[in-house]
C-alpha cells in the first residue's frame, strides 16, 4: 500500500484514491439499505404480510442504521477505521444472504431488519466523516458532499437493476446478488484505505505539518455515551437533530420507503417506480455535490433554511400531482436536488461547533437522529396506509415539518458553543 501511494502521489494526493473507495463502500452501503424498497410489493404478493407488518421491520432497520452510527465512530477510534469498515460490509453481506431463506415475518425483522441495520449504519456517512477528517484539510465540504451523493448514488444504481429482477425472477435473487456485491468490495477497501497517512508516509491534502492523533483506549460504547453527554448540554446539538430527525423523516422513511408502493397504488410497475427514485438519485448527485462546494463557502445555516423549506413545497404537491409523468418527473428534479443536500452543511456545522475529533462521533448521534426519523415515517406511513388506504396524509405531515424546520435552523450557533475534547 506503501508503494502504492508514492506511485499515485507523483500525479495526484492518495487522498482522493482514499475518497474514492470511500465514496464506493458508502455507495454500495447506501444501495443495500435502500433495497427494501422494491421487496414491499413482492414479499406482499409472495407470503400475505400486509404493509404494515413489511413497514415494522424495515423501520427497525432504519432505526439501527442510525443508533449504530456514534458506537461506530467510535469503534474507529478504538480499533481503525478500516477495520470497522470490513467489519460493516462482510456483516452485511451475511445478513443478505441469509436474507433468501427467510419464510416468516421474523426472519424479515431479524435480517433486512436487525443485521442489515447494524452493517449499514456501520458503514455510514459517521465512518467517511472519519476518513475525510483524517485525510482532507483544503475540500473537506466538497468531499463531503460527494459521499453524501454517494448515498443517493446506490439507489440509482441500485434500485432499477434489482427492481426488475424481482419483477422477473422473484424476491430471492435479490438477496444473492447483494451479498455478492457486498464480498466483491470487501477486498477494495483492505487493499486502497489507509488507516492514516502518515502510515503511507503522507499527510492530509493541504495540511502544512502532520498533526498525530492520540488513539482512544476507552470502551468504545462509554465514549459514545460521553460524547452524547457532551452534546446533550448544548442547544445546538439539539437544534441540529431536530432539524436531521426531519431529514430522516422526509427522505428515507417516507420516501425511500414508500413511493415504490405509492407509484404501484397508483397504477405505476415497481420497475417504473424504482426508476423514478433512481431519476431522484441523479439530481441528488448533482444537488448534494454542489451543496458540499456551498458549504465550504456559504452561510450553513441559510442553506438548510432553503433545503428544508424546499423540500417541503415540493412534498406538499406530491400527493396533488395525480402520479403522473410529469407531475413525478417534476418532483424527482426538485425534490431529488435537495434529497441529502442537508448533509454537507449539517456535518461542517456539527465539526465547527464540537471540534474535527469529536465531529465524527457527535455526527453519528445527529444520524441516529436522523434514522429514529425515517424509522417513525416507514412505521408510521404504513400504519396510515393500511387504515385510510392512501399516503395522503403522510406526505402532508412530512411537508409541514420541513417548513417548520426551516425556520428553526437558522437558530443554530447563535450562541457560542466552545468545542470540547473527545473524552479520553
Amino acid at each position: 500500500m506503501h508503494m502504492l501511494a508514492r506511485a499515485v502521489e507523483a500525479r495526484m494526493h492518495y487522498a482522493w484514491i482514499v475518497a474514492g473507495a470511500t465514496f464506493l463502500c458508502v455507495l454500495i452501503s447506501a444501495g443495500v439499505r435502500a433495497a427494501p424498497g422494491v421487496l414491499v410489493v413482492p414479499l406482499e404478493q409472495a407470503f400475505g404480510w400486509d404493509r404494515a407488518t413489511i413497514s415494522v421491520a424495515l423501520a427497525v432497520g432504519l432505526l439501527l442504521y442510525g443508533l449504530v452510527g456514534p458506537f461506530a465512530a467510535a469503534l474507529a477510534l478504538r480499533i481503525g477505521v478500516r477495520r470497522t469498515l470490513l467489519l460493516g460490509l462482510a456483516g452485511m453481506a451475511v445478513a443478505v444472504g441469509l436474507s433468501a431463506l427467510m419464510t416468516k415475518p421474523w426472519h424479515l425483522l431479524l435480517t433486512w431488519g436487525v443485521l442489515v441495520g447494524l452493517g449499514s449504519g456501520t458503514v455510514a456517512l459517521s465512518l467517511g466523516a472519519s476518513i475525510v477528517n483524517r485525510w482532507f484539510v483544503e475540500g473537506r465540504g466538497l468531499v463531503m458532499g460527494l459521499l453524501s451523493a454517494s448515498m443517493a448514488l446506490g439507489q440509482l444504481i441500485f434500485l432499477p437493476s434489482l427492481a426488475a429482477l424481482a419483477a422477473a425472477h422473484g424476491w430471492q435473487p435479490v438477496g444473492w446478488v447483494v451479498a455478492g456485491v457486498l464480498a466483491a468490495v470487501l477486498p477494495v477497501a483492505w487493499l486502497l484505505i489507509p488507516e492514516h497517512p502518515r502510515d503511507v508516509g503522507l499527510r492530509a491534502r493541504g495540511a502544512e505539518r502532520d498533526v498525530p492523533v492520540a488513539p482512544v483506549r476507552g470502551n468504545p460504547i462509554l465514549v459514545a455515551f460521553e460524547a452524547l453527554a457532551v452534546g446533550s448540554k448544548s442547544r445546538d446539538f439539539w437544534l441540529l437533530a431536530g432539524s436531521f430527525f426531519v431529514c430522516g423523516l422526509s427522505t428515507n422513511g417516507l420516501i425511500g420507503t414508500h413511493l415504490v408502493a405509492a407509484c404501484f397504488d397508483h397504477g405505476i410497475a415497481e420497475v417504473r417506480a424504482a426508476s423514478l427514485l433512481a431519476l431522484i438519485g441523479v439530481f441528488n448527485l448533482v444537488g448534494t455535490t454542489l451543496s458540499g462546494w456551498l458549504s465550504d463557502r456559504w452561510d450553513n445555516r441559510w442553506l438548510l433554511f432553503w433545503y428544508y423549506g424546499l423540500r417541503g413545497l415540493s412534498l406538499f404537491i406530491l400527493p396533488y400531482s395525480d402520479f403522473s409523468f410529469y407531475g413525478l418527473a417534476l418532483f424527482a428534479v426538485f425534490y431529488g436536488l435537495d434529497w441529502l443536500a442537508t448533509v454537507p452543511p449539517t456535518m461542517r456545522l456539527t465539526s465547527d461547533i464540537f471540534g474535527k475529533e469529536m465531529g465524527p462521533v457527535m455526527f453519528g448521534w445527529l444520524m441516529a437522529a436522523h434514522q429514529v426519523g425515517s424509522a417513525v415515517a416507514a412505521s408510521g406511513a404504513g400504519f396510515l396506509r393500511t387504515a385510510t388506504d392512501r399516503y395522503l396524509e403522510s406526505f402532508l405531515i412530512a411537508g409541514l415539518a420541513c417548513v417548520l424546520t426551516a425556520l428553526m435552523v437558522l437558530a443554530i450557533g447563535r450562541r457560542p458553543t466552545a468545542a470540547r475534547p473527545l473524552p479520553a
